[in-house]
């Protein structure tokens, strides 16, 4: 058994089926199995041959989604290498901080990033720059050319094991500098072995919209469908009408994104007219998914959801909430997937009964193998039994269902309660009139913290701040209420379609400052 030639056994398997469609490209680009093996051989030759990389090494991405992001990873995969997928949304001082932190030896990037490689270079470390198109810098090689120009040669590494890492994938970065959670090849595998059982099935296609940069664009559905057979469709970006779109022409089974992503395809002009008979099912994480999205995707198109919560450093498929619960269950992230433990503790590290908050701790062979070179981070997250924690406050009801509460940094104390922004926002989506919204504790300096509410209305309605105050006043005790509301056209929202809690705290924070 080769570990890390996922592309090598599924073309010996079934080279003629259809792998991937980057719809990225004009016009969308179409690869069998047998034709992307090729391409991250070609690649892997080079890299071995042309840059020196070998088993251990680094290779770093900075790129939108495209084939050329999947031939990177199953190149370096076949060499035993590491895949390095730098988040595009961040700064060039960070982006190089990070890359100085985990030493790739090549860089891969899309010409909308030239100026930040550029800016990156002088203090980088970096030896051989790809560039995916466009002219690229001086000394940069084209992708494309790269590749035809190398030798086609099946290429495998027999040293390569279950615990060798195949990639980075960086967590937020909410406090500091982003940490690289590193994903095994043994942690591909469980993961792909726990998403099968609850989702997928032998031609399934699917529709990715989120960075390969993210742990829900490359192991959501991407890896688990191209280890099983299936075919994904890879957007640049997301846009709800592309989405639609393509979730039509290529008569998807499965999708996978975040509440905002479905509630924008609700807003969409193609929403109407968009044809999704062909979706056995959508499967919803990151943060918990109205109701009245669940039924209007039922009751306009047919389609049910599927939902569940996953994270970085455990993989995506942790929990799963049924199709048939998704209204009964309503904000529950489910039930702990096939091979994943998980418990309720308190601060001391000790069991909780059901129905009591506190951290969700996780346990199992889907759990990656820290962070990249940091051992004080990578020990702080897993206690001496092996449990990982997670930093979410959670509760468990008397029938394994989980619920997440909040993240322990997005809880805030005023008057000395604990305030749990999601229990809030759960609360405003039961508006008709709320399209989107986001809490978030803000300085008081009577009450310590205070609850401020951003929200997004629904195009063509309206709704006053009283009646929004009195609505909550209906389901929550007094002291949960926020004491401030802010209306806009918008919120700040991540690759991943994550709203930016941290943007709206820093405007808050720059508003009060100016005042």
């Amino acid at each position: 058994m080769y570990v890390g030639d996922y592309l090598g056994r599924r073309a010996l398997y079934t080279p003629d089926l259809l792998a991937v469609v980057d719809a990225g490209k004009t016009p969308h680009r179409t690869f069998t199995y047998s034709e992307l093996n090729n391409r991250a051989n070609r690649l892997a030759n080079w890299l071995r041959d042309g840059a020196g990389i070998q088993r251990g090494d680094r290779v770093a991405i900075l790129a939108y989604n495209g084939v050329e992001y999947l031939d990177a990873f199953f190149a370096c995969g076949k060499l035993g290498a590491i895949l390095v997928a730098l988040n595009w949304r961040l700064h060039w001082r960070e982006l190089l901080q990070l890359i100085q932190k985990t030493g790739p030896r090549v860089m891969i990037y899309s010409d909308e990033f030239k100026d930040t490689i550029a800016q990156i270079m002088p203090e980088s470390g970096i030896e051989h720059l790809l560039h995916i198109e466009g002219k690229g810098l001086s000394h940069s090689r084209y992708f494309e050319k790269t590749l035809s120009d190398s030798v086609l040669r099946p290429v495998t590494t027999e040293a390569v094991r279950e615990e060798d890492i195949a990639c980075l994938i960086f967590t937020g970065g909410t406090t500091g500098l982003p940490k690289g959670a590193q994903i095994s090849h043994r942690m591909i595998a469980w993961n792909t072995l726990n998403t099968i059982i609850h989702d997928l099935q032998h031609g399934d296609v699917t529709v990715n919209t989120f960075p390969l940069f993210h742990t829900g664009g490359l192991l959501v559905y991407t890896t688990p469908l191209l280890i099983l057979g299936g075919t994904v469709v890879l957007t640049r970006k997301f846009d709800a009408e592309q989405v639609l779109s393509l979730l039509e022409e290529y008569s998807a089974t499965v999708y996978a994104g975040v509440p905002t992503m479905y509630q924008m395809m609700t807003t969409s002009p193609a929403w109407e007219t968009a044809d999704l008979s062909n979706l056995r099912f959508c499967t919803s994480g990151g943060a918990p998914l109205p109701v009245y999205l669940v039924e209007k995707f039922l009751a306009e198109k047919g389609v049910q959801f599927k939902q569940g919560f996953g994270m970085t450093e455990f993989g995506p498929g942790v929990f799963a909430l049924a199709q048939d619960d998704a209204i009964r269950k309503a904000g529950s992230i489910g039930r702990p997937n096939f091979y994943v433990d998980a418990q309720i503790v308190d601060e001391q590290n000790q069991p909780l009964p059901p129905g009591s908050v506190g951290e969700l701790v996780l346990r199992g062979p889907s759990m990656c193998s820290g962070y990249f070179n940091d051992v004080e981070a990578s020990q702080a997250v897993v206690d001496a039994d092996g449990w990982f924690h997670t930093g979410d406050l959670a509760t468990m009801d008397d029938q394994s269902y989980f619920t997440i509460v909040d993240r322990k940094k997005d809880m805030f104390i005023s008057g000395g309660e604990n305030i749990y922004p999601t229990e809030i926002e759960h609360v405003l989506y039961k508006h008709a009139a709320v399209e989107m919204c986001a809490v978030v504790g803000v300085p008081d300096p009577k009450w310590g913290e205070i609850g401020k509410a951003f929200v997004v209305l629904k195009s063509g309605m309206d709704v006053s701040k009283d009646e929004l105050f009195g609505h909550m006043q209906h389901f929550l005790a007094g002291y949960k209420v926020p004491r401030t509301i802010e209306f806009r056209t918008s919120l700040p929202i991540s690759a991943a379609g994550k709203i930016l809690k941290r943007e709206l705290i820093a405007s808050s924070e720059e508003v009060a400052h100016e005042s």
